[in-house]
């Protein structure tokens, strides 16, 4: 009879327990399922906008005005990220990325096109078998984090040297990196959102956004040294 008693009353607890277990995972497919929806439609409105730029034969906008123009938008998207606008901050600054993409792209292009499709190729596929193995296997990779920032902000400093310096070894050297670190970027955005770490969909939009842009560019550019471009 107590048996039954301990039993009748310790249910409870394990079915609040699990409903608990129940609703966080509910919560997390939701940021999943409404990051990947806004990721794709950032996705079509970039390559949109690239291709706005390269029928318009637009010139490349300055370095400086990329930057202010990026992470003001930027600023901007994690400001109001809680709020309807954080959303059109969002294809904001997706859409000024494309812009600032088509002269690239057009280049590019021009000289092998071969070069652009391998580039888009490889990107998709590092993105999808990537994420894929962090949706399936749940594994945490939070402990990358400070790591990653550390690696974006040193490369990108690099970057920045090399531009001012003209030293082309230092540029392929710095792509070759940021292929690396959006990677581990796209692991790492992935895992927190499976994980419960990542709550917001704008923010974890803009992370994986940032990751394959970033990865696009770098594969771009290690593939046209290798074609000699």
């Amino acid at each position: 009879m107590n048996t039954q008693i301990d039993n009748y009353s310790q249910n409870p607890i394990g079915e609040h327990q699990q409903s608990q277990a129940a609703q966080l995972a509910v919560e997390r497919y939701k940021v999943l399922k409404n990051t990947y929806s806004l990721l794709s439609m950032t996705l079509l409105f970039c390559a949109f906008c690239a291709w706005i730029a390269i029928e318009l034969a637009v010139k490349p906008l300055g370095f400086i005005i990329t930057l202010v123009g990026y992470f003001g938008l930027l600023f901007a998207t994690v400001k109001l990220r809680n709020s309807a606008w954080g959303l059109a901050c969002v294809f904001a600054l997706t859409g000024f990325m494309g812009f600032t993409l088509g002269p690239m792209v057009s280049v590019y292009w021009s000289a092998a096109p071969g070069v652009v499709m391998q580039a888009f190729a490889s990107t998709a596929l590092v993105f999808l078998s990537l994420s894929s193995y962090a949706v399936v296997t749940k594994k945490d990779f939070s402990f990358m984090g400070s790591f990653l920032m550390t690696g974006i902000i040193v490369a990108f400093v690099a970057g920045l040297a090399a531009i001012f310096f003209e030293i082309s070894a230092l540029s392929l050297a710095v792509s070759a990196i940021f292929v690396v670190l959006m990677s581990g970027l796209i692991l790492y955005q992935t895992s927190e959102i499976v994980n419960g770490g990542e709550t917001n969909y704008i923010m974890a939009t803009v992370s994986l956004f940032v990751a394959i842009f970033n990865l696009f560019t770098s594969l771009l550019h290690l593939l046209g040294m290798g074609e000699g471009e």
